[in-house]
């Protein structure tokens, strides 16, 4: 069966329900469809999506962080952080088990500027890994979202300027590293692995968007045993309505 997933970096879900959320979302059609950055508490939202059901993880913090999680299937089971403390009161990660994998939708932690976050940021990389591994060792992962880096030189716009910036640094980008190296697959780049200028976040200043001055930090990565069910990956550039576009994944 052909599955459909969209994730989608809303960065305000109230703001980008103003700027055609729905347009999208009913012209989308996905099987299961992945939000980061909502940026509610419960009770701020009542959304109406008929023919999904719903699953909500909040910051403690107020307008800030947030994911949420919308599939057509009712999965088996569903959970929400990692299983770890310090790491599970902001609201950055939701876990849908289905039949034959499971789907994490996650808002990786910013480094922030002057890194100041750069060394909580590799102990959540850490941690996080070890959580996906643990659940590999069930049945195969798939994970998307927000993952505040660009990984090769290619991802990004002006790689020379920025290796020593939050989404660039040697630290982070050898975190992804690791992740692929633990028997996954960055999607996008696993159909189009030369494919140029093609971005999912841009700044909202120095007209980065009209430019194209942009940065792919949004990703569906899959596991390596998935692989022979990949059908494609888009990255839907021309959707507005937040400073990163969605993303999609499809697999038989």
């Amino acid at each position: 069966m052909n599955m459909k997933l969209i994730s989608w970096n809303v960065n305000g879900l109230r703001a980008c329900l103003t700027k055609g959320f729905m347009d999208f979302f009913k012209e989308a059609d996905a099987d299961i469809f992945c939000l980061q950055e909502t940026k509610l508490q419960e009770g701020q939202h009542d959304l109406d999506l008929p023919g999904y059901y719903q699953y909500w993880n909040y910051a403690e913090k107020k307008g800030y962080s947030g994911v949420a999680l919308f599939t057509r299937k009712e999965p088996i089971s569903v959970t929400y952080g990692i299983g770890v403390e310090e790491h599970d009161k902001e609201g950055r990660v939701i876990t849908a088990e289905f039949e034959d994998y499971y789907v994490v939708t996650v808002y990786v932690p910013n480094s922030q500027r002057e890194l100041a976050r750069l060394e909580y940021r590799c102990e959540w990389e850490k941690a996080f890994l070890a959580y996906i591994l643990s659940l590999e060792a069930k049945k195969p992962v798939i994970y998307c979202g927000d993952l505040n880096v660009a990984h090769q030189e290619i991802d990004l716009k002006n790689p020379s300027t920025n290796h020593k910036n939050a989404g660039f640094t040697d630290e982070e980008r050898a975190c992804f590293s690791k992740v692929l190296e633990s028997g996954y697959i960055d999607s996008f780049r696993y159909f189009y692995p030369d494919k140029k200028d093609v971005y999912s976040w841009w700044s909202y200043m120095f007209h980065a968007r009209e430019k194209n001055t942009g940065w792919r930090i949004d990703y569906f990565v899959v596991s390596e045993k998935l692989k022979d069910r990949l059908e494609g990956a888009e990255i839907h550039t021309q959707v507005m309505g937040s400073d990163h576009c969605p993303v999609e994944v499809r697999i038989r």
